[in-house]
């Protein structure tokens, strides 16, 4: 799963598959209370004792991916007249060692007035295999602006909760939730509701964005898997040509506020081992769609036995 940023943050948006009447009670045996939203005591105590375990141990694969930004759609006379830029993606790790993460995205968005501008964001993360622990460093910046940094460290306590050390932009400790997911943590939850026939999970995400100081409710739909072929040469590759994979739109929404509109919408279709593709980030005002332009699988060292 790929996040980005223009200038804040990135995002995304594809049609929205309805939720199936079974969609609730697959996701009842799949996710622990109280990730799930929206269902009964009942249902949250019959989750299996063993699914942690089968979470962690979910394979994701190791590689680089770039692609290729483009304006979507538009909408008002505030939003960009053209957009282009690129992401290049670096996923490594495994369930033993903890997965490394190295992001970048550069975007030019011309203005409906004034000159293009363009933002830089660059993030560097590592998250361990359990979701544990998650380390994050993140830079933006805007034009010739100064940038805005974020740098520091999450770390579940015996007590369950997440801990929160930022050393920037400012020193500050923080105390988020039991229930907080990881980035890589989140995308594993997604893949398993997927496999499930699960149709929407709801839980709260911390990536270190923004400030740092940020907890993001999210809602993500998972569309059937899909059966025809992918169209870019880049995902054209034996690894991938038989593999499942589902259209997935993840709304990221400030806590509180899941009534209105959601901060941002990150969409794409997401591939079993974790691989994405057919982007599409939606900012409200205008959408970018994301074209994988080359993909390079990396060797993972199986964990030992």
């Amino acid at each position: 799963m790929v996040e980005c940023s223009v200038g804040r943050r990135v995002v995304s948006g594809v049609a929205w598959i309805s939720i199936a009447a079974t969609g609730v009670s697959l996701l009842a045996t799949l996710v622990p209370s109280p990730l799930l939203a929206g269902d009964n005591d009942t249902a949250l105590k019959a989750t299996p004792a063993g699914l942690q375990a089968s979470i962690d141990a979910i394979p994701l694969a190791s590689h680089r991916a770039v692609y290729d930004l483009t304006l979507l759609k538009a909408v008002g006379s505030k939003s960009p007249t053209d957009a282009h830029g690129r992401i290049a993606f670096d996923f490594s790790g495994s369930s033993c060692e903890g997965y490394v993460q190295n992001f970048r995205q550069v975007t030019e968005l011309q203005p409906a007035e004034g000159p293009t501008r363009v933002s830089d964001m660059r993030s560097a993360t590592f998250e361990d295999g359990s979701g544990k622990s998650f380390a994050f460093k993140m830079e933006t910046k805007v034009d010739d602006e100064q940038s805005d940094e974020v740098d520091g460290r999450a770390q579940r306590v015996p007590a369950g909760t997440v801990s929160v050390d930022l050393t920037k932009p400012r020193e500050t400790k923080l105390a988020l939730g039991r229930h907080v997911l990881f980035p890589t943590e989140h995308l594993k939850y997604i893949l398993a509701a997927a496999k499930a026939g699960a149709r929407w999970l709801e839980v709260e995400v911390y990536d270190g964005s923004d400030s740092g100081d940020k907890i993001y409710e999210t809602t993500t739909f998972i569309g059937r898997p899909i059966d025809t072929p992918a169209t870019e040469p880049a995902a054209q590759i034996p690894a991938l040509e038989h593999m499942r994979r589902w259209p997935v739109s993840i709304s990221y929404f400030d806590p509180g506020n899941k009534d209105e509109s959601p901060d941002y919408t990150l969409s794409f279709e997401l591939y079993e081992n974790g691989i994405s593709r057919a982007l599409r980030l939606d900012y409200g005002d205008f959408i970018l769609a994301g074209k994988m332009k080359s993909l390079e699988l990396l060797p993972t060292p199986p964990c030992p036995k």
